[in-house]
């Protein structure tokens, strides 16, 4: 039987963050210039998150996805990649990345057993790439993202919308995403806290997508869908199928089976979550895969968050009400969002 939360929600999908450090500075999610990192002594080695992996599976989990911060950060992820990929019980292993030192690492990720990329990429336009991000790396990703089409065949897009930023290049991206046989997936700008000053004034809605779109390519169908996916599905005329993560406007609460470990060991039952649960602690102490198991098994039980919903319900007032001090950050950086992995 599935394990099941408070609203009947199963644990089947964990993402791993594998190092909270990024070698990006992008405005909507890591935009200040300096950070309080996680202690090193305290980031969890590759073994350590095998046996974690381990236990999660015992319970229900067949999805993992490896993210960061920017995880190809992480020193030989493939290792890790080829301990977690040969374990029974997992359908899918995946890896989100900004794409920057993808080509050189991407040979490797395959062979260990990675199944599935995605590349988070925002702008087409290299001045844009480089307000957005603090960094000329442009030709970088895209030099990542044709490594992903050689070596995986296909890969998903991650572009988060921004009214004002890059709203008008949904069609160019589109475009570019069907020389990379990639499904591009826009989402709604979110407002993750921490030190990115969101304005519900810079949300272009998941509405206002779909008509930008429909100006252009005329009528789009949506994909009825019955799995837990974040994105909905759409397809133009063509037969291109393309996603929107409306996780602002329209929460996917009532079905999100996603909870996250960080890197050092805190496991979230929700990205806007105020706090975690610690499993590096009694791993670390000598904790048995049945005293692990209590934990995760408990904490999921008991798990009520529905978060986006929560910041919906609070209307205008969400910008002001969510903000969290820089000062109080640096105190904690389990309260940024890039530490949660996503």
């Amino acid at each position: 039987m599935p394990l099941l939360d408070t609203f009947g929600r199963p644990l089947s999908n964990l993402r791993l963050s594998v190092t909270d450090r990024c070698n990006l500075r992008c405005q909507y999610c890591m935009p200040e210039d300096d950070y309080t990192w996680l202690p090193r002594e305290d980031v969890l080695h590759f073994e350590e998150i095998s046996r974690l992996v381990d236990i999660f599976l015992s319970l229900g989990v067949d999805r993992v996805r490896l993210t960061g911060g920017e995880p190809l950060l992480r020193r030989d992820l493939a290792s890790l990649v080829r301990m977690v990929a040969a374990k029974p019980g997992l359908s899918d292993l995946a890896l989100t990345t900004n794409g920057i030192l993808l080509a050189d690492q991407i040979d490797a990720l395959k062979a260990a057993g990675l199944r599935r990329i995605t590349v988070s990429l925002d702008t087409l336009r290299r001045d844009r790439f480089i307000a957005l991000s603090r960094f000329d790396e442009l030709p970088r990703v895209l030099e990542g993202l044709s490594a992903a089409k050689r070596v995986f065949g296909s890969v998903k897009i991650d572009t988060v919308v921004i009214k004002g930023i890059n709203d008008d290049e949904l069609v160019e991206l589109i475009e570019c995403g069907k020389t990379l046989n990639a499904e591009v997936r826009f989402i709604e700008y979110m407002d993750v806290g921490g030190a990115t000053k969101w304005k519900l004034g810079d949300l272009f809605s998941r509405k206002e997508m779909l008509a930008r779109l429909s100006q252009h390519y005329g009528p789009i169908e949506p994909i009825r869908q019955t799995s837990s996916a974040p994105a909905d599905q759409f397809t133009l005329p063509d037969g291109t199928v393309f996603g929107i993560i409306s996780s602002t406007t329209e929460p996917f609460c009532s079905n999100c089976d996603r909870s996250r470990l960080t890197a050092d060991g805190m496991w979230y039952l929700c990205l806007y979550a105020s706090q975690g649960l610690d499993l590096r602690g009694p791993l670390r102490r000598g904790a048995t895969a049945a005293e692990l198991q209590t934990l995760i098994r408990d904490g999921w039980l008991g798990r009520r968050d529905r978060g986006a919903e929560d910041r919906l319900a609070l209307g205008d007032r969400r910008a002001t009400l969510q903000v969290i001090p820089v000062r109080a950050l640096r105190q904690d950086p389990h309260l940024e969002m890039h530490t949660r992995g996503g």
